[in-house]
């Protein structure tokens, strides 16, 4: 089997480039092609997001409506949907009406009732302005991995339904439901006019199913070559030294990075220990391990598509890093204590193009972050041109009650409203219902590798397990990469149960060509700031 994903994969690749038609096949091979994202993309688009959230924010000088937290509809005032119909006799309720050429890339709804994942809701897409659904179905079964979209295509989180099945469309989208919405996201691109697309069909979706097993397989068991060997040398730091290791010269990629301390008893360890990298005389890379590779304060291990943190504590990353002339990784040893590692590195050949990017990844913490009053706490602010893709967030959470309300607000090449307004910090991340929702998840493109449980609070009205302490999230991009020319904004609210004091902290991904620069920089002294809980 391993012999045929990479001639398979060859195929669908070649296939796409022959006839530059989007379609559900091209699509997917793009998904689990790790280069196509270190290019920004030759038909460009625009991510964007229909929401359910509060139509009451309108602006940030409004600072009652702008947090307003009602991100659903409950009863006849509440308008979080576009508009009601009726449809061959049947009341529906339009969550996504979009004119042009897109894709559907992600879906996210979460079980009504946290504890029972059945519904009666009949969820409809309507593609091309056909009066006729060419998908209809029970709206949690349809996009949780048991119906039409296998698994882990469209899959159960934590008490929420997620799909990344890719469905194109060339002229318009309407996706209805047949009751009063709850909460809801659809993530889509919008592609320039005249765009080549193949509309998304039943009798196309049978021809490709072979294709769309074999990239479920591939996709559960993402190559993981460069692995530690105990015959691999291992390297001493001294507290607050670094090890420089050259990477081959020319036109090339950094495709594996493994990397593996001797002990990772002391949890902080995750954090003060940071992996720089250089590539063609610009530092891109500066990042404490822990939020590089996801795992966050301490080791947590999970499996993702693009990093896997192991139980031995290998920590492997398979970001596609290009450069045309030379590039360098640096360990830095922040603690005040020696440490001792061994690390792997394979590089490949990269044909640079004008469309060919630098990876990037940065940090950002803040001690301490008050949740009242509300606010948006600024993730990345990146100028130039590039593509967004993926962040790991650890948050220490000093009280029992939750946390995760905040929504996230995604500004693109200088928008004044945010084209991507989000229903909440645990929904961006994949589930649902943050307070009850406090247990380890995985999936190729996001987990929850840590969230500490300690008690269930006894209160009048419901029952909760306690979030209290440190929890990690994190999500990466494929096909719901976010591609800018000029600008991009990342902004999430912080909005928690409770008025105390939070520590925030986030590892993010983004490719950018020679002239793009953020606003995160290193910062040595913040890294090892661990306040008490």
């Amino acid at each position: 089997m391993k012999k045929l994903i990479p001639i398979l994969l060859l195929l669908i690749v070649g296939c796409q480039k022959e006839d530059s038609i989007i379609s559900i096949e091209s699509l997917l091979s793009e998904m689990i092609n790790r280069e196509q994202i270190a290019n920004f993309p030759d038909t460009n688009y625009r991510l964007k997001q229909e929401s359910s959230y509060n139509r009451a924010s309108l602006a940030p000088e409004d600072k009652e409506g702008w947090f307003m937290n009602k991100d659903f509809s409950s009863n006849k005032k509440d308008h979080n949907f576009i508009r009601i119909e009726e449809n061959n006799g049947q009341k529906e309720w339009v969550l996504m009406d979009h004119e042009g050429a897109g894709a559907i890339v992600r879906t996210w709804m979460p079980f009504k009732n946290a504890s029972t994942s059945k519904t009666d809701i009949i969820i409809k897409f309507y593609l091309d302005g056909s009066k006729t659904p060419v998908i209809e179905g029970n709206m949690l079964r349809v996009l949780n991995g048991d119906g039409l979209i296998p698994f882990p295509l469209a899959h159960k989180s934590l008490r929420s339904a997620v799909s990344f099945f890719p469905i194109p469309y060339a002229k318009s989208c309407k996706i209805t439901v047949t009751k009063r919405p709850f909460f809801y996201q659809f993530a889509y691109r919008e592609y320039p006019e005249n765009t080549k697309i193949k509309t998304f069909t039943l009798e196309d979706y049978k021809t490709a199913k072979p294709v769309i097993d074999k990239v479920c397989k591939v996709l559960l068991h993402p190559e993981v070559k460069n692995t530690i060997q105990d015959s691999n040398a291992s390297y001493h730091l001294a507290p607050y030294t670094e090890k420089k290791f050259e990477l081959p010269k020319g036109e090339a990629a950094l495709k594996n990075l493994s990397l593996k301390l001797e002990s990772y008893k002391d949890s902080t360890i995750t954090r003060s220990v940071v992996v720089k990298m250089n590539f063609d005389g610009k530092e891109t890379v500066w990042s404490p391990i822990g939020d590089f590779f996801g795992t966050g304060v301490g080791l947590h291990p999970f499996e993702g598509w693009y990093r896997t943190v192991a139980k031995d504590g290998t920590l492997s990353s398979r970001w596609v890093m290009p450069y045309q002339k030379t590039g360098t990784i640096s360990i830095v040893n922040l603690s005040k204590n020696p440490i001792d590692f061994k690390i792997n590195t394979k590089v490949e050949n990269w044909k640079w193009t004008k469309n060919s990017l630098y990876f990037h990844a940065g940090f950002r913490q803040q001690y301490p972050v008050p949740t009242r009053p509300y606010s948006d706490w600024n993730y990345i602010t990146i100028k130039g041109r590039g593509v967004y893709a993926g962040d790991a967030l650890t948050v220490m959470n000093p009280v029992e009650r939750w946390w995760g309300e905040g929504d996230e607000k995604i500004y693109v090449d200088g928008e004044k409203f945010p084209s991507i307004f989000g229903t909440g910090t645990e929904d961006y991340y994949g589930y649902s219902w943050g307070g009850i929702s406090t247990d380890f998840y995985e999936h190729p493109f996001h987990a929850q590798p840590r969230s500490n449980v300690y008690d269930k609070l006894n209160r009048k009205t419901t029952k909760e397990k306690n979030t209290q302490g440190y929890s990690t999230e994190t999500r990466t991009r494929s096909l719901d990469g976010m591609p800018f020319e000029n600008s991009l904004k990342l902004d999430m609210e912080v909005w928690s149960w409770a008025d105390c004091d939070m520590q925030f902290a986030v590892g993010m991904y983004w490719y950018g060509d020679a002239n793009t620069i953020a606003n995160v920089k290193p910062v040595p002294k913040e890294v090892t700031v661990f306040p008490k809980w």
